[in-house]
Order: C-alpha cells, then structure tokens, then sequence
C-alpha cells in the first residue's frame, strides 16, 4: 500500500488505516447500534476476529483509545498482536488519552497511569503517537501545563516510551485551537473531511501545514454513506444528512459506478490526494469492513473520474451529536 510521510515526524503511514472506535460493537439492519456506558455489549470474538483480519490482509496501522468500548478494544488489539506476532514490529499502533468511559483526567499522574496501562493492554513496551482524545470544554492552559496532560506525555517521549504527541478531537474548532499551538506533531480530525464535509479546508489545514503537523482521517465514510449511497430510511450515528445531501451523494456514486470504481475507494482515497493528510482511518465494525476498507486503497482510480469529480464536490452541514 502506497505510504506518506506523517508531517514532521519521520513515520511513513499506509493511505488507509483501521479504527477500532466500533470494533465488535453488534449492528441492527446493517446500522451502528447507538450504545451508551450502561447498554454497551461488544463481541469480543467478533473484534478480535476483525482485527486478526485487517492484520492478514496487511494492514500496518491500527488506531485506538483508552476510550473505545471501555478499554477493551486496547484489549483486543494486544490479543491480535499476539495471535499474529510476526506482524508486531510492523504495526504502528496508535492510542488516545485523557477520556475513558469513567470520564476526563488530563492530570500529569492521570495521564501517567493511563499510557501504562494502555501498553499493558496492548502488550507493547512503547508507542509511535498518543494524543491528546477530545479536550474539548477543559482548561486549554491546564491540558497544555508541565503538571497537565502535555507536561505527562513529555515526560513519557524523554523517555523513549512515547516517539510523537498529538491532538485528537471530535470537535473540530478545539482540535483547531491546538494544532495551532505548534506543540503538536500530528493531530487526528474527526467530523470535518470527507467528500461530502470540508470543514478542515477553513483553518485546520493552513494550521497544520503552518507548523508541519501530520493529519490522520476519522470519519472519512460518513457512517458509511459514503459506502452503500444514499438509502431509503437509513439512519446514521450522530448524523442527519439533508435530502439535497443525500441526493449529491447519489450523483457521486452513479459517476463511481460509470468508472467502474467503488465510491468506498474514491472516498478514502480522495482525504489523502491532501498533502497534509496522511492517513485515513476508516472504522471496522466486522472483518468484512476491514478487508474491503485496506482493498479500497489499492483500486486504480482513472484520472478522468477525479477531473469530473472535482467540480461535483461541496459542503454539506449535517447534525452532529458530539
């Protein structure tokens, strides 16, 4: 799979990665089933299937946080990485901190302890990136203190523990306010680029490229509409997409379709035609998702599809619930 090169760092990331926010989270009808702290059942087999797959199929980068199915998506990537240790040192895995289902410690010790035991879960000794996940609403000069968040991770990269620090926000706005301080080598956008969502082209990208920050893609399929096209009474998680939105993507798609491209490829692959974006990280709920998503980013796009879609693409506000 083709790489690029994450920013200032010196980490070569594939075009498209796994997220592992939904992980053996079950689906009705083929939809995300909305789950909150209390009714949250995750299938741990069909998980760590999942990520077994993604590994065979080749993936290289897998993306996870302390706060993904309450830790145990971490859990399950470090069962992966031993049923597959050939595949341990080729794997970047990358993890979050400061947000668990309990809630918000962005305190040096609070920090401390959840990067050990994130690398306990995982089975690693050290990490590529942590971030900082979704400071949004806290203190920024706090997060950003020598006693705070930033001060832990600090403390943690002197040591080798950590290579790289990031930003990882479901708010766009926020992560924007610290891509912009500098302090940052790479910083995960979530709810802001996509084919359909530009948010990211307003600030954050003139930020990162200000200061050499990597991006990594989240949320890239629009809770796969950007998969299956536009269907009758679907719901999405988190998202209302307007009927003249849905009534573009269905253009999109019929001009996939005419080129004999998957819209699953044009979408991923389309993030990362960004220079700053290195990696998109598109969630995989079933291996099925997982092997289709790493194909994605091997399919031969015509340059002629890209020429017709270029004028075809715009923003589109949706209902966010973040």
């Amino acid at each position: 799979m083709r790489k690029k090169r994450l920013g200032r760092t010196e980490l070569q990331l594939p075009v498209v990665g796994i997220g592992t926010a939904f992980v053996g989270v079950p689906t009705q009808n083929d939809t995300v089933v909305e789950v909150d702290d209390e009714r949250r059942r995750l299938d741990e087999a069909l998980g760590l299937r999942t990520l077994v797959t993604a590994i065979d199929a080749g993936c290289t980068f897998i993306d996870t946080a302390v706060l993904y199915g309450r830790s145990m998506s971490e859990s399950m990537i470090g069962e992966a990485l031993r049923q597959r240790p050939a595949a341990k040192d080729a794997i970047i895995v990358t993890t979050k901190t400061g947000r668990s289902h309990l809630g918000y410690d962005f305190s040096f010790d609070g920090i401390l302890r959840s990067v050990e035991q994130s690398l306990e879960r995982l089975g690693l000794d050290r990490l590529k990136i942590v971030y900082i996940h979704d400071a949004m609403g806290q203190p920024m000069a706090e997060v950003l203190s020598a006693r705070g968040a930033l001060g832990a991770l600090r403390h943690l990269q002197s040591q080798g523990i950590i290579e790289h620090i990031g930003t990882a926000c479901n708010n766009p706005p926020t992560n924007l306010e610290y891509i912009r301080t500098g302090e940052f080598d790479a910083a995960v956008i979530a709810d802001c680029w996509s084919l359909i969502n530009h948010i990211a082209a307003r600030e954050i990208f003139a930020a990162a490229a200000e200061h050499d920050v990597g991006l990594v893609g989240a949320t890239p399929l629009e809770r796969s509409l950007l998969v299956a096209g536009p269907q009758a009474d679907a719901k999405y998680l988190n998202r209302i997409f307007s009927p003249d939105c849905l009534a573009h993507v269905g253009k999109i798609q019929q001009l996939c379709k005419r080129y004999d491209a998957p819209m699953l490829a044009v979408a991923l692959q389309w993030c990362t035609r960004h220079p700053q974006v290195a990696s998109v990280i598109p969630g995989a709920r079933v291996p099925e998702e997982a092997e289709t998503s790493l194909a994605a980013a091997e399919v031969d796009i015509p340059a002629q599809l890209w020429e017709e879609l270029e004028p075809m693409l715009r923003h589109f506000d949706s209902a966010i619930d973040v």
